[in-house]
């Protein structure tokens, strides 16, 4: 039997333990869990050394070793959103509603797990730990496969919370890791209908695009982010220099990262300079249309494939616009449905680009990197979705868990 068979079985019957597992007993595995993360830092530290060194060798660049970088900073982070996940209320088992039907049945739905979910993401360790935190809360087992970047950091990150899990009297087989990375092994595990009752990809397009084409087994699909920030001609300018700065360098290889920059020509001439200045001195490449170029004399010229791109680089792309129809109809067209920002004193155009911008989170002088479970007051997030059935935006403990009818009777039967 192969490793995917052993830990989908495994799993199975962890689920069933899990599901009837109190809030008390789930908040005492995830407490003995946080502070494993800590106690351990060190053991997490001397693996995520070898996977970054390993990257390094391999060519990996500068913006996706930062998403496979760990360190104290980030461990505690870590431990931190788990304890934030402790304090939420644990959703399973609410009764949403009861009514009573005219032949006496009382029907209601309860809130249940969803059962096994596999998640399958790039190098990005931190949701080793934040994917099995959300699931355990809400009664579900998880089956993760991480990329081949970061194994040695979730191989020892899986080992602690299985450790900590056990030293508590809890199913360790609540969360496991299929040590396999080939690509092979992540085509099977997108076909492992008989245990895997959800699949949640997480990483880029490419990723993404490989588990909706080839999942048998249903698929959340998480977020590709080509987000935008459209300065209207109404636009506080610092704030709105400050917000794209944030958005596009604080960590630009995160999909809630700004990638295309839209500006109303009323303010071209004035911005634009004072704009680019800023992101060069950053480090960013900037590519435009024409308008761009022709105030800025720097700025490289943009593709009509650059304005659908996420660069999870520090690059990005500019446009310049007669107004917030344009910017409105050039953002529908290229964004991925994942976080847009208007920066604007205007109440009408903000109103209007809330309403009219189809995405999962739409802002209002403010940085599209708060799209982020943590953030929105979850605690941590297993993805960001950009679909729109089942679950949008960041997922937290809600979007794990599905209903059943559950129905009372006092001997009713059917004519």
């Amino acid at each position: 039997m192969n490793e995917l068979n052993i830990k989908g079985i495994e799993a199975k019957k962890a689920s069933y333990l899990l599901s009837q597992l109190s809030s008390i007993d789930k908040n005492k595995g995830l407490k003995a869990v946080a502070n494993a993360l800590l106690i351990n830092k060190d053991l997490i530290l001397e693996a995520n050394k070898i996977d970054i060194m390993n990257a390094e060798k391999n060519g990996i660049k500068g913006s996706l070793i930062d998403r496979l970088t760990l360190n104290s900073e980030r461990i505690k982070s870590m431990s931190e959103g788990i304890e934030k996940i402790i304090q939420l209320d644990d959703p399973i088992g609410e009764v949403l509603s009861m009514k009573k039907r005219p032949n006496g049945l009382e029907i209601g739905q309860k809130v249940v797990p969803l059962g096994v979910i596999g998640i399958i993401y790039e190098a990005r360790p931190n949701v080793t730990v934040d994917a099995f935190a959300l699931c355990f809360k809400t009664g579900n087992a998880v089956i993760l496969r991480g990329g081949k970047e970061a194994i040695n950091s979730n191989l020892k990150i899986v080992e602690i919370i299985k450790e900590a899990l056990e030293s508590v009297d809890l199913p360790s087989n609540a969360v496991s890791l299929i040590e396999d990375t080939s690509r092979e092994t992540a085509i099977n595990m997108m076909k492992l209908n008989q245990y895997l009752d959800v699949l949640i990809p997480r990483g880029g397009a490419g990723l993404i695009q490989a588990v909706v084409n080839n999942s048998t087994v249903p698929v959340i699909e998480t977020g590709v982010g080509n987000c935008h920030i459209y300065v209207d001609k109404e636009a506080n300018i610092n704030m709105a220099k400050d917000i794209v700065i944030n958005a596009k360098t604080q960590r630009p290889g995160v999909c809630n990262a700004c990638e295309s920059l839209v500006i109303h020509e009323d303010i071209a001439n004035d911005f634009l300079p004072i704009m680019c200045d800023e992101l060069s001195k950053n480090n960013v490449d900037i590519v435009g249309d024409t308008r761009t170029r022709d105030i800025v004399k720097y700025v490289n010229e943009a593709s009509e494939e650059d304005y659908g791109l996420e660069y999870l680089d520090y690059k990005i792309s500019i446009k310049v616009v007669n107004n917030i129809d344009e910017a409105i109809a050039h953002i529908n067209k290229y964004n991925t449905k994942h976080s847009e920002a208007i920066i604007t004193e205007n109440y009408s155009n903000a109103k209007r680009f809330m309403n009219e911008i189809d995405a999962a989170a739409v802002y209002v002088n403010a940085s599209t990197r708060f799209t982020d479970g943590y953030e929105f007051g979850f605690g941590a997030e297993i993805g960001i979705s950009t679909q729109k059935l089942h679950a949008r935006g960041p997922m937290g403990l809600k979007e794990l868990t599905t209903t059943k009818y559950i129905i009372y009777g006092n001997g009713q039967i059917r004519k």
